[in-house]
């Protein structure tokens, strides 16, 4: 059986901790690889070698780094399908949707090829008399990042283009249910010239993380993942004088106002609540019905669900299974919670006859009616593919349950009123909002990131702010003296 292990200063490198993990294909249930677990020694290293690789990499001409950035952008999109593969492979999702992800973290890449532009700086001439001031932009140093399972490609490459593009180097700490996708993209760096150390891969769990926060080398942390975890990753880097942006759960609701288009609505309801099996930040999960749609709403949705099929994501099925069985027995759990709360299961996923092996990781589409705000199913992210309908009888109730809720990463309106919709974007307390669309994630010069619970830090990732995370600010006063000027004045400068 393969061991994958970490890849630190342009090679592999195996730890000393003597701990792994396994790593499952979740459409089949069978073991296919284990991962070596870092230990806080094998982090040091790692940490050790980026601090050796910044300390020359920061002064590369940006020309050098975009050389590197294009064509590492040429080995991705030339190779897309193999990593797509990797990511079916390890996570479960569907091809189609593996290869959408990798689209999405290209467009990150060429984002980054166009770094020159974004770390311009200003310049003022004659602030004062011969005297200019102009600002710089330069890289932190050593930086970690911390990504999810959900997405083992598009989360680093929210980061990773941007903080090599601004000078730094990279730890990249992937999760250990599916890390090979990470371990080809720093292999690919590396064959696009990327020089050794600048970005590397340490495989691991709480104890990797833990010592990326708490060792002095690391300047600044990014992690994705659920908003308990964010919270403490937040809390523990803050405390050590780290620099941190941590992304966490959600639930993302979908208003649908009665002027909508209804087939449009249950349309992108299907899509943006069961693609990914539900494993995605962004998934709808909570439909907010204003009345009186309602039950033309859930009867039209029903019938989509109904031709979906659930199976392995490499036999052209539109929905694979979850993660891990540990993972699928979590989202069981609150499917059977939410019978019992007394939600209507229109559509029960426990009943799924997949088209895979019979120990894949399954549980079908699921679709509750007539939910409450009380219940488990709506305030605790699921992670899965389940999806409730609330009722509500105006468009302010419908505001006001969405702006309740803790968290505030992602929303949807769906209306054919565009005085509506603009209220709505006025005045939901929400990070990223689509209007007539469902999953409304940012294009790479946009920033993402959600308000309230769903974030822990001022910066989102990539666009401006992903540059504003990796680098510092200074500005620099100057006068070049000139022999008309001297003498000693001790009074207090000023504009003159």
């Amino acid at each position: 059986m393969d061991v994958i292990g970490h890849f630190v200063d342009g090679k592999p490198f195996s730890g000393s901790s003597g701990r792994h993990g396994d790593v499952f294909d979740p459409a089949t249930g069978r073991r296919t690889a284990r991962v070596e677990l870092a230990s806080a020694a094998d982090v040091a290293v790692v940490v050790e070698a980026a601090g050796r690789a910044v300390r020359s990499w920061r002064d590369a001409s940006l020309a050098r780094r975009t050389a590197v950035l294009f064509a590492f952008r040429e080995l991705v999109h030339a190779r897309r399908d193999r990593l797509a593969g990797v990511i079916t492979a390890e996570h479960g999702k569907v091809l189609a949707d593996a290869a959408g992800e990798v689209q999405r973290g290209l467009e990150i890449i060429e984002y980054a090829c166009g770094i020159p532009s974004a770390l311009r700086g200003g310049f003022s001439e004659n602030v004062s008399t011969e005297v200019d001031s102009y600002s710089l932009r330069q890289p932190l140093g050593v930086v970690a990042v911390i990504s999810p399972f959900n997405f083992p490609a598009m989360v680093p490459l929210w980061f990773l283009p941007i903080a090599v593009a601004c000078g730094n180097a990279v730890v990249l700490k992937p999760s250990e249910k599916d890390p090979s996708a990470a371990l080809l993209l720093a292999e690919w760096f590396a064959e696009a010239g990327l020089p050794d150390g600048v970005l590397n891969v340490v495989n691991g769990d709480a104890e990797a993380v833990d010592a990326l926060l708490d060792h002095p080398g690391v300047k600044a942390v990014s992690f994705v993942g659920s908003t308990p975890v964010a919270r403490q990753v937040h809390q523990r880097g803050t405390a050590a004088g780290k620099r941190v942006q941590a992304l966490g759960g959600a639930k993302n609701h979908m208003v649908v106002l009665p002027d909508a288009d209804l087939d449009l609505a249950a349309d992108a309801a299907v899509n943006a609540g069961f693609g990914s099996a539900g494993e995605r930040c962004m998934a709808i999960s909570a439909l907010v019905a204003v009345e009186p749609v309602a039950d033309a709403l859930v009867a039209r949705i029903a019938e989509r669900m109904g031709r979906l099929r659930t199976g392995d994501g490499r036999r052209g099925c539109d929905m694979g299974p979850l993660v891990t069985a540990a993972h699928a027995a979590r989202v069981r759990a609150y499917v059977e919670a939410g019978v019992a709360a007394g939600a209507v299961p229109v559509v029960d996923g426990r009943n799924v006859e997949p088209d895979g092996d019979a120990n894949g990781f399954w549980l079908g589409p699921t679709l509750f009616d007539r939910v409450t705000p009380d219940m488990s199913i709506y305030t605790d992210e699921i992670f899965g593919p389940v999806l409730g309908v609330l009722r509500v009888g105006s468009y302010d109730e419908a505001v006001e349950l969405v702006n309740a809720n803790p968290y505030g990463n992602g929303t949807a309106i769906f209306t054919n009123d565009g005085g509506a919709a603009r209220r709505y974007q006025h005045e939901v307390e929400v990070g990223m909002i689509g209007v007539n669309v469902p999953i409304p994630v940012p294009m790479a010069y946009y920033s993402f990131g959600g308000w309230k619970a769903s974030l822990f830090g001022d910066l989102h990732a990539h666009g401006e702010d992903g540059v504003r995370f990796f680098t510092r600010g200074k500005v620099v006063t100057s006068r070049w003296l000139d022999p008309r000027h001297g003498g000693v004045n001790l009074g207090f400068p000023t504009q003159t």
